[in-house]
């Protein structure tokens, strides 16, 4: 545990506070889709198309919700949206109309998304430079270990399938999120940045950031394995293989258990850019050989050999998951500037939403239609996102220095303060 919880002081505060709302989370996560029907009454087309709204907005709040938190304080903006988190979650408690859902909808995924933009940019600023890998590390490890115990506590109230259980969970949620609010008090603030930008710059200054933005573009494409994982491999694995059906809830219980005990370990391997680039590119390579792997299991091969690629091919999805994550959270911090670590984060943090929001179309698509030659494509993406992302990061440095010659993350000499 010491390895896995950051030292006593302003980081391990924030782990609290992302274990605090991520036991509601993983409650959330397990039963939101039967309350949303079930409880609220809404039909799964409606409920599909007001989460998929949703997220496409919260996607788009990231940049003005993290520019907020540069300018008015991290820890401030994120003490504000967790509480108004909270309150969009106990509203699901009493909303029983679609445009109120909607609305409900939006406000809960646009503070989510700017919660995550806040803390990053809090994280920035309370940890130094060379340290911010780990930590962050050590919080993806708390957040998960939350998540699967909040997915516990889902599972029971999945099969007291009652009403009372959902609106407990919920009820849950919005007080885990509460208590981060309130966690996140006892950390010092961050001074807001001032407001720096070269002549012509706009405010959101990363919009025109082009190797950034690819960056983040090609980190998308490795997310994709978070949908493979909840979604493309447990159709994959009920339609197509020999495997049992509790295969699924099988590997995303060995996936959570070993980023908990080892996404430390590896994360302790990348200490710069350029390690986070040979990181990725690991990464991508390892997801390839998961893809192959997954794709001999389909056809019939039989429940004992299935089930023996299935775990080896999950050890090795995390694996690459898990230098993935190393790798672009120290390219995240490490290629934003230091003054605008808010908006940078909350632009980086669009490549897991858009992996969300496209991933369960192109999962479907690729491997129940096409099966074996799916995973292949599949496994290519991985691989060429994955070999792309050093070239892109030695594009965006070279702009960095053409920016502001003799640094490697300075500004331009003529910023001029606004």
């Amino acid at each position: 545990m010491p390895r896995i919880l950051p030292a006593p002081g302003p980081p391990r505060v924030l782990a609290l506070a992302q274990l605090a709302n991520s036991l509601g989370d993983g409650a959330f996560y397990a039963t939101s889709a039967l309350f949303f029907t079930q409880v609220v009454g809404l039909s799964p087309t409606r409920v599909g198309l007001a989460l998929t709204l949703g997220w496409g907005l919260g996607m788009l709040a990231g940049v003005p919700l993290g520019y907020a938190a540069d300018r008015w304080g991290p820890r401030r903006t994120a003490v504000l949206l967790a509480v108004v988190t909270a309150t969009a979650l106990a509203a699901f408690l009493v909303v029983r109309s679609f445009p109120l859902f909607l609305l409900v909808v939006c406000v809960y995924t646009c503070c989510q998304s700017g919660l995550t933009s806040a803390r990053q940019a809090l994280l920035a600023g309370l940890v130094p430079a060379g340290e911010r890998t780990r930590v962050r590390a050590q919080l993806q490890s708390t957040l998960n270990a939350g998540l699967a115990v909040g997915a516990g506590l889902g599972a029971v109230a999945l099969g007291l399938d009652s009403e009372a259980a959902y609106l407990t969970v919920f009820a849950l949620d919005a007080a885990s999120f509460a208590a981060a609010a309130l966690v996140l008090c006892r950390v010092p603030e961050v001074a807001p940045s001032p407001v720096v930008r070269t002549a012509g710059e706009p405010r959101l200054a990363v919009l025109r950031d082009r190797p950034y933005a690819l960056v983040t573009l090609l980190n998308a494409v490795l997310y994709l394995n978070m949908p493979l994982l909840s979604l493309g491999l447990p159709l994959w694995i009920v339609e197509r293989t020999d495997a049992p059906k509790p295969m699924a809830a099988t590997l995303l219980v060995v996936n959570m258990l070993s980023v908990v005990v080892f996404q430390v370990r590896v994360a302790r391997e990348v200490t710069d850019i350029r390690g986070a680039s040979r990181a990725i590119g690991r990464a991508g390579l390892l997801m390839l050989a998961a893809c192959v792997l997954y794709a001999t299991t389909g056809g019939r091969i039989g429940a004992v050999a299935a089930v023996a690629v299935l775990l080896v091919a999950a050890g090795v999805q995390v694996y690459g998951e898990m230098a993935q994550g190393a790798g672009a959270w120290e390219l995240g911090f490490g290629l934003a500037p230091e003054h605008q670590q808010g908006q940078y984060q909350g632009f980086f943090g669009m490549g897991p939403q858009i992996a969300r929001m496209l991933g369960p179309l192109l999962l479907t698509t690729l491997l129940l239609g096409l099966g074996t030659a799916g995973w292949l494509i599949l496994g290519g993406l991985f691989l060429a996102a994955g070999l792309a992302v050093a070239p892109a990061v030695r594009w965006a440095e070279r702009e960095r220095l053409r920016a502001c010659p003799g640094t490697a993350g300075g500004r331009a000499d003529g910023a001029r303060a606004t």
